[in-house]
């Protein structure tokens, strides 16, 4: 059973459509309660905080009870993690495309 502190991995956390969309929709806006991100999708709202749940556990999404409400911020930091990761295939694809470009000049 998944201990309830534990953290979740960011690329589990951004592998869903779903939640690569609220993380968007959160960076396009200061912060919004439940109510403003539903409408974006075709569920209930219970989905959504099923989704947005799983955003925090990754620390991607931070909240903050503001009356009855609840309203989410977008937390980009642990996106670094991505970036990082992402980098060092851009570099690997960069070098074969450099290699690949030289063999055809020379053809």
């Amino acid at each position: 059973m998944k201990k309830i502190d534990e953290k979740r991995d960011v690329f589990v956390a951004i592998a869903d459509p779903t939640r690569r969309k609220l993380i968007r929709i959160l960076a396009d806006a200061d912060e919004l309660p439940l109510h403003e991100i539903t409408p974006h999708f075709q569920m209930g709202r219970t989905a959504v905080s099923k989704h947005l749940l799983i955003l925090r556990e990754a620390n991607l999404v931070n909240k903050r009870k503001s009356g009855r409400e609840t309203k989410y911020r977008l937390n980009p930091e642990p996106l670094q993690e991505v970036k990082d990761w992402l980098s060092f295939y851009e570099q690997f694809w960069n070098e074969r495309a450099t290699i690949l470009r030289r063999i055809l000049e020379e053809e």
